[in-house]
């Protein structure tokens, strides 16, 4: 069993294949944190420590004892108000407008499978992959109940986190702080990894010490961000890519969120994330129930590479749903970068022409079809075709795209309006705006109230208009600006509004996933400011980056990784020089990095040169066979591009017979040194094939010396080793 109690001790233990997670219900009720890490059969109560600890504050049932302190002791879910100072996971406003509560333990269940989350995204699994484990908390004095919710996943090493908060008391109280996850540790030698950024730079790797004092990072702009992302690894100094211990935190959701790490008086270190507090007083009434996003949790003893891994695993098999989940998906030409605003149905088809002589799969109608949009400043939420521009009915053009072979898809910002449109003259106050204050723009536009019911139904219904028009296999659902005038007229309590237009959003995409089964939708907003776990759930990829210059994509690809699965990220090639850098680098260099996600183009195929058109088709074609191993394949990072000389990655299929490795040199000197890649997860003692050259290599000779990259000049130079066991 992976769920285990012993009643003796009151000890829970939560067992994957490779890690442990062990828990204590004290005499006083609370429950105590024990360990999380490499599994273990032991119990680890005896890690707790009691000494008078001067300021510290006793529950008063403890009586005289000084010892005792929640200042001091290591918990599951830490509340405001009950002699802990440091950073809470919940923090409540009573009905009679005292802060405080005071959780103990009442009572626990076991269940097989996993717990879902109604209206929100979590990982899911069936009764033969995992067990959830519900233990209920509860404050005597108001009748807060809070009831943990553990998923165990043994065959990723992998632990949910959630919880269900229900007042059944009488009257309303406030949520003014939740957190999902919480691990608190006895010491505090750690390092943390975040992944920092801005629009077209995002995810960039960050580590430092986690020293006394709290460090925080988050997202008040209603997106995960492109500042900042939902993910958090923390690792002891001495972890590396394929050595040490570390813990991986992951939210589920596409909002605003925190994550903190502190280290306290006594050098332990507490993790927290959730929910941004900021802007947040959530109301509950009697009987009233909050559903609070779901953090993933997931424990390496062999450093980051096995960490992401399990991430990577976890996501494609348990979390991204739909037609796509496992297979490969259609390699596309999308129109942005091709043309932007300015095209019509005659330059579209042209486009399609010149991707089916390439064996490009798929034309993707980017920004511009609908309204009279012509630039960014108008239509946005009048979503009917402009058949002028278009010079035909949909329908018409798209069985005319599939009358060449291929697929069609289309682009839609369904959040957003613009003032300048027939829906925001009718409706001025379905877009989030404060009373008696102009609103605040982005992009020329604003956020419509998407915690109304009628609002979503009215998008969903036009959008589904233009999907029934004709064969639509692809959307890409995209989100150009941050949350700002976070008031609702219907609202009531403002504080509820982040949270709730989640909720419309995530309903959104249920429906359009449960009306069309067959649709891959890729998210985006301005590219990877919503790149998440919880938009995975909804669309199995998501633009990565608006910035597809290949070097800057190198970086922004590397972070991503350790995350997310590289089925997961959107990734293009594009024309030099790169319209976001105005670098150039060659057409073979842009290939192999865009090879290291959902591969696709974002150019005019017509402008290419005869030899250039022979190299994109011979690109299609190795994605083509490289796709499964790309998707489903193991990721191993083989540098480090922000210190190294080169960036290298590999694939390698789960058994092990086959692996293919990218390599993109960063820097060129005179009288070039040799630089060799080494590879990861091969077989020992056996012996593979390059397929290209036909070369044969021992396998740990490739592990321990790697593969002598050819001294050849040229800026950027790219290199692909596809490699199959033999013998």
């Amino acid at each position: 069993m992976a769920i285990l109690f012993d009643n003796n001790k009151n000890i829970f233990t939560l067992h994957t294949d490779n890690s442990t997670y062990q828990m204590q219900v004290d005499k006083y009720g609370f429950l105590l944190h024990l360990y999380y890490g490499r599994r273990t059969e032991g119990t680890m109560e005896y890690v707790l420590t009691y000494a008078d600890r001067g300021f510290s504050g006793i529950p008063y049932d403890v009586g005289p004892d000084r010892t005792y302190s929640m200042d001091a002791l290591p918990q599951e879910f830490p509340c405001q108000g009950n002699g802990d100072f440091r950073s809470p996971a919940i923090s409540v406003k009573n009905v009679d407008g005292s802060y405080g509560c005071d959780l103990r333990y009442k009572s626990y269940e076991v269940k097989k499978g996993k717990y879902g989350i109604k209206g929100l995204p979590a990982v899911y699994a069936d009764e033969t992959e995992a067990e959830t484990l519900e233990i209920l908390l509860e404050d005597s004095v108001t009748k807060l109940q809070v009831v943990l919710l553990y998923g165990v996943l043994p065959g990723c090493d992998v632990i949910t986190r959630s919880a269900r908060i229900v007042n059944a008391g009488e009257g309303t109280m406030y949520l003014e702080k939740v957190q999902s996850a919480c691990l608190d540790f006895v010491t505090g030698n750690f390092d943390l990894i975040s992944f920092y950024g801005r629009h077209a730079m995002e995810r960039n790797f960050q580590r430092r010490p986690v020293t006394h004092g709290s460090f925080k990072i988050g997202s008040r702009r209603g997106t995960s961000s492109h500042q900042y992302n939902p993910l958090m690894i923390l690792a002891r100094p001495d972890t590396n890519e394929d050595f040490g211990g570390c813990y991986g935190l992951a939210f589920v959701y596409s909002g605003s969120f925190q994550g903190e790490a502190e280290v306290d008086q006594y050098n332990q270190t507490r993790v927290l994330l959730g929910l941004q507090e900021e802007q947040f007083a959530y109301p509950l009434d009697t009987g009233e129930i909050f559903l609070v996003p779901e953090t993933v949790l997931t424990y390496s003893n062999q450093g980051l590479g096995k960490l992401s891994q399990n991430l990577h695993r976890c996501y494609r098999k348990h979390l991204c749903r739909g037609k796509y989940k496992e297979t490969a998906r259609p390699i596309l030409v999308n129109s942005w970068e091709a043309a932007y605003f300015n095209f019509d149905g005659k330059m579209l088809y042209d486009l399609a022409v010149h991707a089916a002589e390439l064996g490009i799969e798929m034309l993707v109608m980017d920004d511009g079809w609908f309204g009279k949009r012509n630039d960014d400043n108008s239509s946005l939420g009048d979503w009917v075709v402009n058949e002028e521009k278009l010079g035909e009915p949909l329908k018409d053009f798209i069985e005319k795209i599939n009358g060449l072979g291929m697929k069609f898809g289309i682009w839609f910002e369904p959040e957003c309006v613009n003032e300048d449109s027939d829906l925001y003259r009718e409706h001025p106050d379905w877009a989030l705006h404060t009373p008696g204050r102009k609103p605040i723009l982005g992009r020329n536009q604003l956020i419509l109230d998407f915690t109304r019911k009628e609002v979503v139904d009215a998008v969903f219904d036009q959008m589904c208009n233009v999907l029934d028009q004709g064969n639509i296999e692809y959307v890409k659902w995209d989100m150009n600006r941050s949350m700002t005038d976070m008031y609702s007229v219907v609202a009531g309590e403002q504080g509820r509004i982040a949270y709730d237009y989640m909720l419309g959003l995530y309903d959104f995409l249920e429906r359009l996933m449960a009306r069309y089964p067959n649709l891959l939708i890729e998210g985006c907003s301005g590219g990877g400011g919503r790149f998440d776990a919880g938009m995975l759930y909804y669309t199995p990829q998501i633009w990565c980056s608006d910035n597809t210059d290949a070097l800057d994509r190198i970086r922004i690809q590397y972070g991503t990784s350790f995350g997310y699965p590289a089925g997961a990220v959107g990734s293009h090639v594009s024309v030099v020089p790169n319209e976001q850098t105005g670098r150039i680098t060659s057409l073979e260099t842009r290939g192999v990095v865009a090879m290291a996600g959902v591969f696709g183009y974002e150019m005019n195929l017509g402008n290419l040169s005869e030899a250039e058109k022979e190299i994109v088709k011979e690109q299609v074609q190795k994605y083509r066979s490289y796709a499964p191993l790309i998707q489903n394949g193991l990721y191993y990072r083989l540098s480090n591009p922000f210190e190294d000389t080169l960036a290298a990655w590999e694939f390698v299929s789960e058994d092990g017979t086959e692996a293919l490795v990218s390599v993109v040199m960063l820097e060129i000197h005179g009288n070039m040194t040799a630089n060799y890649v080494r590879l990861k997860g091969l077989k020992s003692g056996r012996s593979y094939q390059e397929q290209e050259s036909g070369c044969i290599y021992d396998a740990d000779a490739l592990r321990e010396i790697g593969i002598p990259l050819p001294l050849k000049g040229g800026e950027y130079q790219a290199y692909q080793y596809y490699f199959k066991i033999v013998g």
